[in-house]
């Protein structure tokens, strides 16, 4: 995924190859002859040099900042392209009629020239803006016949039906034994002894008067444990996972795609509050990318269903893709909210995540790894305790905190200090 800026400058700097290539004039259709632009050409080189240059703007089967690019091969003449490509300004100010024409309906928005493309790169895009689509699979097919393949040997029904007819031979068979011993007893004059009876347990237990009090203190002591660990659990959201507004995968765009944390939640470096991202910093990309991968799917989510999310960031910023313009017309996104620290505890962002260097992962836990998002820790009194406790205080090219380090060092007799030694232990420092 790449970093777009507004639509105004990143036209002017970065108005994709493909723009050129893209609107018909009529003269042939694009179904016919994709073999001769193909012809002349590397696809796979064309696809490298196509991310480069053109697939921060555009897509082969959809429009995005610039139009579609499959089968555009076909629309132009291959010496004309190569002006255009390498100096479309001075082709347009030339008069030339096409380009003129490409220009005024494209909004007039001049295309940086790409003079570093050979005649050969530009005929590799063709080659590559030429392939015929490929075909989705059907997944949901192929995965049952593969689970019918693959379901071999015994059924787990049979060997418990066959367990089961086991057991049940062997209790018939206890119970003729114990009527046949009963018989031969009988036979030879045997009787079985009767058992007196004897004290129910509970009077037994309730004439043993050390019993009961054991047993009270035990009932208290037990009590008072799991009530104290009850209402210790109170306020205490750890695995909270609240269902969103817009689906954001933090999967996708930390993990698949690398993006830092820090860079949608930009406010962490410098502020106590970590803040909700804008939504203009998910236009930076997503004005460019209206639609997932293919392999973005899971079996929990498909393509359809991530699609649908970004359409519905794009009508709470008002931007239509179909005319990469904004309309004007917004909706706020009512996030939930899911971590909440009660009001009478401190906690600075910028001080664990600039100044001492926490991975966000510390407290968030493997966020790259979320489909959701959801609360990691505890966020206890004693989880931070324990954390500070733990976590010795980065020096190295932290003015902040040398001097003190220097004279703390020497009183505890250690080359390392943990926060907890520095000072963050003292109650002041999270409650004001």
């Amino acid at each position: 995924m790449k970093k777009v800026g507004n639509h105004k400058s990143f036209s002017k700097i970065f108005f994709s190859l493909a723009l050129t290539l893209t609107l018909s004039l009529g003269s042939y259709s694009q179904d016919a002859a994709p073999e001769a632009a193909a012809s002349g050409g590397d696809a796979a080189l064309g696809k490298q040099l196509f991310n480069a240059n053109c697939a921060a703007c555009h897509k082969l089967d959809a429009k995005a900042t610039g139009p579609a690019l499959r089968g555009v091969a076909n629309k132009y003449d291959k010496e004309w392209v190569y002006k255009w490509v390498h100096n479309s300004a001075e082709l347009i100010k030339s008069g030339d009629a096409q380009a003129v024409k490409v220009f005024e309906e494209n909004g007039k928005v001049p295309m940086t020239a790409f003079p570093q493309l050979s005649t050969a790169d530009i005929d590799n895009i063709l080659a590559y803006t030429s392939e015929v689509k490929p075909e989705i699979p059907n997944v949901v097919a192929d995965a049952g016949v593969a689970g019918a393949s693959t379901d071999s040997g015994i059924s787990n029904n049979i060997i418990l039906g066959a367990l089961a007819l086991v057991l049940g031979m062997l209790v018939v068979m206890l119970f003729l034994v114990s009527n046949v011993l009963n018989k031969i007893a009988k036979a030879n004059g045997i009787e079985a002894p009767i058992k007196e009876k004897s004290l129910p347990l509970w009077k037994a237990f309730a004439k043993n008067q050390f019993l009961l009090v054991v047993s009270a203190i035990l009932f208290l002591l037990v009590s008072a444990y799991f009530a104290y660990g009850y209402l210790m659990q109170i306020g205490v959201d750890q695995g909270y996972e609240p269902i969103q507004p817009i689906h954001y995968s933090h999967r996708i765009h930390a993990g698949d795609n690398k993006i830092d944390c820090k860079y949608c939640h930009s406010s962490a470096r410098v502020s106590k509050n970590s803040g909700i991202p804008s939504l203009n910093v998910c236009m930076n990309c997503h004005k460019n990318i209206s639609e997932v991968a293919e392999t973005t799917a899971t079996e929990e989510h498909s393509k359809a269903f991530y699609d649908e999310q970004i359409q519905k960031l794009y009508t709470a910023v008002g931007w239509d893709k179909n005319t990469q313009s904004y309309t004007g017309k917004t909706s706020p996104v009512k996030w939930v909210r899911i971590h909440n620290l009660p009001d009478f505890v401190y906690f600075n962002h910028s001080q664990h995540v600039t100044v001492a260097g926490v991975e966000c992962q510390t407290c968030h836990g493997p966020v790259e790894e979320y489909e959701v998002q959801k609360q990691f820790a505890p966020l206890t009194m004693g989880w931070c305790v324990n954390c500070h406790r733990e976590t010795n205080v980065k020096v190295e090219d932290n003015e902040y905190y040398k001097k003190i380090h220097e004279e703390l060092s020497k009183k505890y007799g250690v080359s390392q200090l943990t926060a907890a030694q520095m000072g963050g232990l003292e109650c002041g420092k999270c409650h004001y």
